[in-house]
């Protein structure tokens, strides 16, 4: 019996060998079948070609060979075009001009059309498919199971299977299965899959982690957050379907101009064929022959070719940089931005408030003062108690819990230290007696500087004073030094108040600070800046940026710290909450359009000089497919220069 069912182990091993084997080999057949089947169109040419007689039957046989093989992919697409859609394009174009030529006796010229057009087509696919492979490679990454921790037993289980709460255990080497936070254990995860950093970050106990990283050398237990489909990894996936299947409002113009185009071309051709024969005593060969030339070289292949090779090449660039379109329309836009406005909280600055200055009054020392502090703030949730509770960690001060705590609602709180009531809260809450001109002038200036002021105080009046602040982001300073240089004006919209968001702004830089804003009026000013400006940026990681995200010309998201709402309305996401990317972003964005520029100049100046030569003087049909096919080859070349990586300062 076991004997059987090692047997029927062993052949199901084989069978899933052989499946994978026969998966791997259709995957490298689409990935590489089109360039392949133009080089074994080329070989065939060449062998055809040296053949002394071009019309002898073998051939003829060879250059149907060629035809049939270099010409299989492109004829497919152009009569789905003409079935499905009833409309012409411009594989039909060549397919038709190709047998036109081999009609009258130009078998080599026919098949030489042939082999080049499949050529710059599997070029074209190449670009494709390289861009999307940039950009969706993360796909590969994602986990299917997990280690589910559960009254002590260890079980695997698909990721689909994880709930909010459970834990899981993350063994050295394997990917982390769905989004949490450590509760036990210590490793350096590589995160470049979600955020694009290069360098392991470090992970212990409290620490946020992600679906689809990769752990170091440690053991994690992880408390599930988010179900698998809710997972930052899943919405990056969600993403790159969309940034593939968007097309910018360039390569949609483009693409209807080619139906019209492609018509016009057949139109004239024919005219070509049957006009010169009726009216100016051509020859019919003559005719047909400079008809096929034209029919060549007025084809829009460079035309075509000339936007989404360089789209994807750039959006691929930038996913490499943790920079995420979700469409090359946002790349388009964000080349023909010129401001860009910032929220504070979360964006700029980290979103939560640090102790700044701790200022002990006569009689009191600073660790005295922090430990009173800490052991009243222990038992309130509030950010700056809590920012108030770290300072003490950090320093090493022991605090402990108090007794009759009491919330001063909207002021402060109240409790017994050591026996001894206190109060820590607002400046407010100092009687008018207790306020002495210095300790006045040292609340005004710290205030004046942009801090959040508490004060500490017992029965007899305030015994220290705290400054906290938001703490701006290390990178910020220099992310917005960087879009000065490229010209951009900056603004920053918060709901903070005026004098700490001014504080900030002189901080980092920025010169248009609107404070105080709710975020209906968030909105409104985005809507003024685009009037004044025309295209611009908005960047931002809350629930109450998703309005101004959806009204600016480009949203703009914090990847890894943003909320769900601000992730879904953005078109751009920096996956690394990276802001000194966005100015990547817009190079990426400009040097994508200069090149479509070029590319489309220079498509249109080879398409009317081979016109022009074909009507004035006659050119050989070879010439005219090299002139042609080649300028479709340059254009996609010139748009592979955007897979480069390449930093702008």
């Amino acid at each position: 019996m076991n004997h059987a069912i090692q047997q029927v182990n062993e052949s199901t091993e084989q069978q899933q060998i052989r499946q994978d084997g026969a998966a791997g080999k259709m995957e490298l057949l689409k990935r590489y079948g089109e360039g392949i089947a133009a080089l074994a169109s080329g070989l065939i040419i060449a062998i055809a070609y040296m053949l002394e007689n071009a019309s002898h039957p073998w051939a003829i046989a060879l250059y149907v060979a060629a035809f049939a093989i270099g010409g299989f992919v492109k004829a497919k697409e152009g009569l789905s075009t003409l079935i499905l859609e009833r409309d012409l394009d411009v594989n039909l174009l060549m397919i038709v001009a190709a047998i036109g030529a081999a009609s009258i006796g130009y078998w080599t010229e026919g098949a030489v059309l042939i082999f080049i057009f499949s050529l710059s087509g599997a070029l074209e696919t190449y670009t494709m498919d390289r861009s999307s492979r940039d950009i969706s490679s993360l796909m590969d990454q994602k986990p299917e199971s997990g280690i589910l921790i559960k009254d002590g037993v260890e079980t695997i289980v698909p990721i689909e299977a994880l709930k909010e709460g459970d834990i899981v255990l993350v063994k050295p080497g394997e990917r982390i299965p769905s989004d949490g936070v450590v509760t036990e254990g210590a490793s350096a995860v590589n995160q470049a899959s979600i955020t694009g950093e290069s360098v392991p970050v470090d992970k212990t106990m409290g620490d946020s982690v992600y679906a689809g990283t990769l752990n170091g050398e440690g053991v994690l237990f992880i408390e599930v957050t988010q179900e698998s489909e809710s997972t930052l990894f899943a919405k990056i996936i969600r993403l790159v379907q969309e940034a593939q299947s968007e097309k910018p409002a360039s390569q949609k113009f483009m693409e209807r101009f080619e139906r019209l185009y492609a018509r016009a071309i057949i139109l004239i051709s024919l005219l070509l064929i049957f006009v010169p024969p009726l009216l100016l005593h051509y020859e019919w060969e003559q005719a047909f022959y400079k008809a096929m030339v034209f029919l060549v070289v007025a084809s829009p292949c460079a035309l075509v070719a000339s936007i989404m090779p360089a789209m994807l090449s750039a959006i691929s660039n930038g996913a490499r940089k943790g920079i995420l379109f979700k469409g090359g329309a946002h790349l388009e836009n964000l080349a023909g931005v010129k401001a860009i406005a910032f929220d504070k909280t979360g964006t700029l600055t980290q979103g939560r408030p640090v102790v700044t200055d701790i200022m002990p009054l006569p009689g009191y020392e600073e660790s005295e003062v922090l430990r009173i502090a800490a052991s009243m703030e222990s038992l309130s949730g509030h950010p700056l108690a809590k920012a108030i509770v770290l300072a003490a960690r950090e320093r090493e001060i022991s605090y402990h819990r108090p007794t009759d705590f009491t919330a001063l609602t909207g002021w402060g709180i109240q409790a017994k230290v050591d026996g001894e009531q206190w109060k820590v809260g607002k400046p407010a809450l100092l009687s008018e007696q207790n306020r002495t001109e210095s300790l006045t002038t040292m609340i005004e200036r710290l205030e004046r500087e942009g801090k959040t002021v508490s004060i500490l105080m017992n029965e007899q009046g305030a015994v220290g004073v705290f400054a906290l602040r938001d703490q701006v982001r290390p990178e910020a300073k220099l992310a917005i030094a960087r879009l000065k240089r490229i010209g951009m004006e900056i603004a920053m919209l918060t709901g903070d108040q005026e004098r700490t968001a001014r504080a900030i702004g002189q901080e980092l830089g920025i010169d248009h600070v609107y404070a105080g804003l709710l975020p209906e009026d968030k909105v409104e000013k985005v809507k003024e800046l685009k009037q004044r400006y025309g295209k611009i940026a908005m960047v931002g990681d809350g629930v109450n940026d998703a309005p101004a995200l959806a009204t600016a010309s480009v949203g703009i998201a914090m990847g890894a710290a943003g909320s769900d709402a601000a992730l879904e309305t953005a078109d751009l996401v920096l996956m690394n909450d990276d802001t000194g990317r966005i100015a990547d972003a817009i190079v990426l964005g400009k040097r994508s359009r200069t090149i479509i520029k070029q590319n489309i100049a220079f498509a249109l100046s080879v398409i009317l000089l081979l016109i022009a030569a074909n009507f004035i003087e006659g050119i050989a049909l070879p010439l005219g497919v090299v002139g042609h096919e080649g300028s479709t080859i340059l254009v996609i070349l010139n748009g592979l220069r955007l897979l480069r990586q390449r930093e702008i300062f």
